[in-house]
């Protein structure tokens, strides 16, 4: 007797800068997992309503809206909104949020109240991941290097930042895809690069700009976690911002592997491992770092726990070098989430008698 296929809903657009970004990774996924599996399309649109679409294809817009009851006796089933009624039983979320509202901890809650399996990082680690200021404190913790950074929030006086010397990179605290990233070269611009990032977010990190390559790792596992074969991003413009990353005529190159040297290699992978335990990631998560070009010291940028998973996105290709191809990639994300669901489930929620 033939299994049948695991029902997969893929999360996806979701109230976020990125938006577009996740609507261009769920299609790619949905592609990549219908060998084997069911895929259910939930388009989460800007105002936050769920929408379960038709067939297998996720869309920009449409379905009917649904929602997820948040107690573990529905059993993760997907309801309409009109009556209540079932509409679906996924076996497995699959979100495929970028930013705000879905890679930062609140989709991964509603999961965990519902009690249901699903792809990558939990609360802590997705909130961690999200907001760089949790995120590097917690990189510090570990004894992780960093370039030098200040976090401001908005409303504060301005603090000397003299100390961070020129340029400057200017971030919202929670956001991806360089989305409000500015770069400073002159004191004077720094006001400007500031309202743009508090344009999206209450706290801005502001760090070091410093002269290096641009080295990327894909970490892949639970409690045993790997690191791929490093990348490296040339970006086609000053550095590597929105459009460089997304638009249809970047120039940006993808050097895969990067052309590294053996003990540079084997250091970006050690401290790709590390900061995916630093911050208790699972599943899945991209790791950034710096090369200076003057020392040839490797610092950590981030860490990114739902990575973009278009055509064109690192994660993927960095373990297609490295031997797993794209749908293995995704099958093996939706074991890795049920396993670690299976294990979460013989954990004990009372005190024994």
């Amino acid at each position: 007797m033939t299994a049948s296929p695991t029902k997969v809903a893929l999360l996806f657009g979701g109230r976020s800068g990125e938006h577009e970004v996740s609507v261009r990774s769920a299609v790619s996924v949905a592609q990549g997992l219908a060998p084997g599996h069911a895929v259910l399309p939930v388009f989460i649109d800007r105002e936050g309503t769920w929408r379960l679409q038709d067939g297998s294809a996720p869309r920009p817009q449409g379905g009917e809206p649904v929602f997820l009851v948040p107690s573990p006796a529905d059993g993760g089933r997907i309801r309409r909104m009109a009556d209540a009624s079932v509409v679906a039983a996924p076996d497995v979320y699959f979100p495929v949020l970028h930013g705000t509202y879905g890679e930062d901890g609140t989709v991964q809650g509603l999961l965990e109240l519902a009690g249901v399996p699903y792809v990558g990082s939990g609360v802590a680690a997705s909130a961690a991941g999200m907001d760089k200021e949790l995120m590097k404190a917690l990189f510090a913790q570990s004894g992780l290097p960093q370039v030098a950074y200040r976090v401001l929030r908005r409303g504060e006086p301005l603090p000397d930042l003299g100390a961070l010397g020129l340029p400057l990179f200017v971030k919202p605290a929670n956001l991806g895809s360089s989305v409000g990233v500015s770069k400073v070269k002159r004191a004077a611009d720094l006001s400007a690069a500031l309202e743009v990032a508090f344009h999206y977010d209450r706290k801005v990190v502001v760090e070091t700009g410093i002269d290096a390559r641009e080295i990327e790792l894909a970490v892949l596992g639970n409690d045993a976690p790997e690191a791929s074969l490093p990348g490296e991003i040339v970006p086609d413009r000053e550095f590597y911002d929105y459009d460089s990353k997304y638009s249809a005529d970047s120039k940006t190159e993808l050097r895969i592997p990067a052309p590294l040297d053996e003990a540079a290699r084997s250091a970006a992978q050690a401290l790709a491992v590390r900061a995916f335990r630093a911050v208790d990631a699972a599943g899945y998560a991209r790791v950034d770092f710096f090369l200076e070009r003057s020392s040839g010291r490797i610092v950590l940028n981030e860490i990114n726990t739902i990575p973009g998973f278009t055509s064109i996105s690192m994660f993927p290709k960095l373990w297609e070098a490295t031997g797993i191809a794209y749908g293995d990639l995704l099958s093996r994300l939706i074991r890795l989430g049920l396993a670690r669901h299976r294990e979460r489930a013989h954990l004990s929620t009372h005190r024994p008698d």
